[in-house]
């Protein structure tokens, strides 16, 4: 179904622009297949979490650690069914870790301070992290992404140290933790992803 969506509107598309390479099709196309993807994706999440009581977590979560996913980019699983199976062990995983992880002060502020420097070191390496499928390849693109990637990794552990419900703390700490690991090469290779701009550059070689 979601296919024939994302075929019925890139159609569209090329009709009103039939200047449209068949790369850039390919391009827009899985942008489509995402977004759209994307849609009952998070309707089953929040729709499921608040069945299970915990739908509020699941807002809090998904919007507060919204910023650096979006910066710091990750893999993309290759079918729907294992984007939804995926996204709800992150999420609910780390939702239910957080309720059940108790940790002191100062284990709170060591987790908090080992996930920032664990963070930057993937960032470093890997931000962006893009797709073969959505590669950026501009490099001031790049460069703004990565320092975004810094800014917002730093304002989520910021948020973590001050906020004094320790599920809402724990869920941005491990939330962070579990997206600097996404972006790792690693979890590249165990996932059968490529990213985008290494993916180019050896084709213009």
């Amino acid at each position: 179904m979601i296919e024939k969506i994302c075929n019925y509107i890139l159609k569209k598309m090329r009709k009103k622009m039939p200047d449209m390479t068949d790369e850039k099709a390919e391009v827009i196309e899985y942008g489509l297949q995402i977004i759209v993807g994307e849609i009952p994706k998070t309707i089953l999440l929040f729709v499921v979490s608040f069945f299970l009581g915990i739908g509020w977590y699941m807002i809090f979560a998904y919007v507060a650690l919204m910023p650096y996913r979006m910066m710091s980019g990750g893999f993309h699983l290759h079918t729907h069914l294992g984007c939804i199976m995926g996204s709800i062990i992150v999420y609910y995983g780390n939702i239910y870790l957080s309720k059940f992880l108790i940790l002191d002060n100062i284990q709170k502020y060591i987790l908090i301070g080992l996930s920032l420097l664990f963070g930057i070191l993937m960032v470093s390496f890997y931000a962006p992290a893009d797709t073969e499928n959505v590669p950026i390849i501009s490099k001031k693109e790049r460069k703004m992404k990565k320092i975004l990637s810094y800014v917002t990794l730093i304002l989520t552990l910021i948020a973590a140290t001050f906020i004094q419900d320790s599920t809402l703390a724990n869920i941005l700490i491990i939330g962070s933790i579990i997206q600097s690991i996404s972006i790792s090469r690693i979890a590249y290779i165990l996932t059968k992803n490529k990213y985008g701009h290494e993916v180019y550059a050896n084709q213009n070689n």
